[in-house]
């Protein structure tokens, strides 16, 4: 299948709902924008406060149109609340690769399995349906939650882009860079990481 960034993808199991993000959004995530502003200590780009959410789904928004990522709202349906945003970008069709990244929730919503229901999703979506050969993930290497997170669904670790991009507090930070392969995921990662949402 070809992969059409205009389509509205909705990725769901039991648990999690995965949509596409629209700008209609801001009001859905402005009360974790608001109220927990170091839910962004460790990314690029900062959400914290109404202007700072409104810029931030523009960008994801603007990276959608240009073919680049395709940005995605999280409902839980255990809570029957949204939960935070997660988005594929870096996207090479031709190369067959993409970042998963920009992943983030709200402070009720870490360390209840919410994580691993989305990624398996998202997984699964990346090399099933979009076909790709390898997913990307970075992060900032001094973030320890999330490399032991991406870890524990399978990813390998392939070393650290030192300085690599300017942080949000000030700054470069140093990226750790870790990837699962189709046939990783195919042959154990997917298997594995099924088994641990039951």
């Amino acid at each position: 299948m070809s992969f059409d960034f205009s389509h509205d993808y909705i990725l769901q199991n039991e648990c999690v709902l995965l949509r596409s993000l629209t700008e209609n959004d801001c009001d859905n995530l402005l009360e974790f924008s608001l109220n927990e502003p170091d839910t962004w200590k460790y990314g690029l780009v900062s959400a914290a406060g109404k202007e700072n959410l409104i810029q931030y789904i523009q960008q994801a928004m603007a990276g959608r149109i240009a073919e680049k990522m395709y940005p995605f709202i999280v409902w839980d349906k255990r809570t029957g609340e949204y939960a935070g945003s997660t988005r594929l970008y870096d996207i090479n069709l031709p190369f067959k690769t993409l970042q998963l990244g920009y992943t983030w929730y709200g402070e009720r919503f870490r360390g209840t399995g919410l994580n691993k229901h989305c990624k398996y999703l998202l997984l699964e979506f990346a090399f099933e349906t979009m076909d790709m050969l390898r997913v990307e993930f970075r992060a900032d290497n001094t973030n320890l939650r999330s490399i032991a997170a991406m870890k524990s669904i399978g990813c390998k670790v392939e070393g650290v882009l030192r300085q690599d991009v300017p942080k949000v507090t000030g700054g470069r930070r140093d990226s750790i860079v870790l990837s699962i392969l189709k046939e990783e995921w195919l042959n154990e990662v997917k298997h594995n990481l099924k088994a641990q949402l039951k």
